[in-house]
């Protein structure tokens, strides 16, 4: 079975294209003209296994809001292509990441319905050359389109390790569910 998806998506804001394998080994190629988003991603597909191959042009000049939004968007739609019918996968995972004096703790569910609980806080407005409050829109973005829950939580001083641990936690926690271990479809109903 080949778990890999390509995407592309263009509007008036961004034009995005973006590849991912499931199965990889954490080789990346991330361009999305925020560079402390790059960072994150790059620390996502190292840590999940995830090959990820993102190009991202977007109105940067105005704000990142755009990009991070439409990134999450389509790395969402790329992860439930790749996914497919979830068969044999073990579903849920779940992590607990330290970063020094932060600690990050995510929890999803590939379960077909999308839902995100983000309990983030940061102090300062930017990280970088990245807004810190789109941080949990991403992981919103990402829920609604990759159709699974998402539920993290991150306590510590620093914004910058605050954010790696969760995006580390999300990864591992993301390796973790997409996992084959069997041939069945965990759910009662039959179908996830």
């Amino acid at each position: 079975m080949t778990r890999i998806a390509k995407v592309s998506r263009k509007t008036s804001e961004t034009d995005i294209e973006i590849e991912l394998n499931l199965d990889g080994s954490g080789n990346y190629e991330i361009d999305t003209g925020v560079n402390f988003f790059n960072h994150m991603l790059e620390s996502f597909s190292k840590h999940s296994f995830i090959d990820l191959k993102i190009k991202a042009i977007g109105d940067i000049e105005i704000d990142d809001h755009h990009t991070v939004e439409d990134v999450g968007i389509l790395l969402g739609e790329a992860f439930f292509k790749a996914i497919g019918d979830k068969k044999g996968i073990r579903r849920m995972g779940h992590a607990i990441v330290p970063m020094d004096e932060s600690v990050a703790t995510v929890a999803i569910d590939i379960s077909g319905r999308s839902y995100c609980n983000m309990n983030l806080e940061f102090k300062n407005d930017k990280i970088g050359d990245m807004t810190s409050d789109i941080i949990i829109h991403f992981f919103e973005s990402f829920a609604s389109s990759g159709k699974l829950n998402i539920y993290g939580t991150v306590d510590g001083i620093n914004d910058h390790h605050k954010a790696e641990a969760i995006f580390k936690a999300f990864a591992k926690s993301l390796y973790d569910a997409c996992k084959i271990e069997h041939d069945k479809i965990l759910s009662t109903k039959g179908v996830l």
